[in-house]
């Protein structure tokens, strides 16, 4: 009689939480098509390529439509040597192999704005500016008021020959793929509040903020783009969740405000350093992925709340009331 009422339960349970999962779902449907009816206008220009086919002659015409890319203090000479220059040319020849136009990325630009429309009515569209920077990976994108500019010449692969030398961990990023994350991320980084504690609790539930910012403006973006993984270290990430909240809550991690905690798991590099022998086979920045499990399973809980409550509220109330249990993938 018991077991029977345990299948009973289980099955009622497993019912409403498909129930569930297909109102969300449903609702997500509905605002994803409210969202593609928004018009969005902006203008994108090619700086990459006129400079490309720029001569002496024409330089102060270019000079005057791109102000803001030719600073004062350099005379002309600088940028005539810039033009003749073999590696500039080389460096435009394989952009414009790789991007002969920018069509497909100028959609998913749009398809983004309208996202950051829904979500803040009052966001305006930048003005967009495709160029070449002599492969600054730092600065792939650059986010400046109402501008917003693209290096094209650090996104032609991760195994393209001008990355030779670049770490492995940077150059898997160097990918076309990493383009529109990389935009997103830049807006993450304007509309996600800094933490003002300085624990690692506080910096995962801020990092995770930024990455659960980034998938509502992209949702058919994946999770390994999003977090800038490949397919091999997503899976890591998500086969491995249960064991690193472990190692987390273990070392009593969570308050302890140690700086070179951040960079041990939140910053870019060949692996997360737990300091032990699986660290080799870790994608780097894993406290960055626990962060965002914790805000979306907030988030599943608190579905009243809009993205911008979500964002403001405080990161260790965000934590204490996920009720946060790590996933089994």
């Amino acid at each position: 009689m018991i077991h029977q009422l345990n299948l009973m339960l289980k099955k009622r349970w497993y019912l409403l939480f498909i129930f569930g999962v297909v109102l969300g779902c449903q609702k997500e449907s509905k605002t994803e098509k409210e969202i593609a009816k928004i018009p969005i206008s902006f203008q994108l220009d090619r700086f990459d390529r006129e400079f490309a086919q720029a001569t002496v002659k024409n330089l102060p015409e270019l000079r005057e439509k791109y102000p803001f890319l030719f600073p004062k203090k350099y005379a002309d000479s600088v940028w005539v040597n810039k033009i003749e220059d073999s590696v500039q040319q080389e460096i435009n020849r394989e952009v414009h192999r790789k991007f002969p136009d920018f069509d497909e990325e100028k959609e998913e630009l749009r398809d983004l704005f309208r996202h950051l429309t829904f979500y803040y009515p009052h966001f305006d569209p930048p003005r967009v500016i495709t160029m070449t920077s002599y492969v600054d990976y730092l600065h792939r994108v650059v986010l400046s008021d109402s501008l917003l500019f693209i290096s094209l010449d650090n996104f032609l692969g991760s195994d393209h020959k001008f990355y030779k030398g670049i770490p492995r961990y940077f150059s898997e990023r160097l990918n076309a793929s990493q383009i529109i994350p990389d935009v997103a991320a830049k807006y993450a980084r304007y509309y996600v509040p800094r933490p003002k504690k300085r624990s690692f609790l506080s910096y995962m539930v801020y990092y995770g903020k930024r990455l659960y910012f980034e998938e509502k403006m992209l949702p058919k973006t994946s999770a390994a783009d999003l977090m800038g993984y490949t397919d091999k270290e997503i899976k890591w990430a998500q086969s491995n969740e249960k064991h690193i909240w472990s190692f987390f809550v273990e070392e009593d991690l969570l308050y302890k405000t140690d700086p070179d905690l951040r960079k041990r798991f939140f910053n870019i590099g060949p692996f997360t350093k737990f300091g032990l022998t699986l660290d080799n086979d870790s994608p780097s920045q894993l406290g960055r992925y626990i962060g965002w499990q914790i805000v979306k399973q907030f988030a599943d809980k608190h579905k009243d709340l809009s993205l911008q409550e979500l964002l403001q509220l405080n990161n260790k109330t965000l934590f204490e009331e996920s009720n946060y249990k790590p996933r089994s993938h």
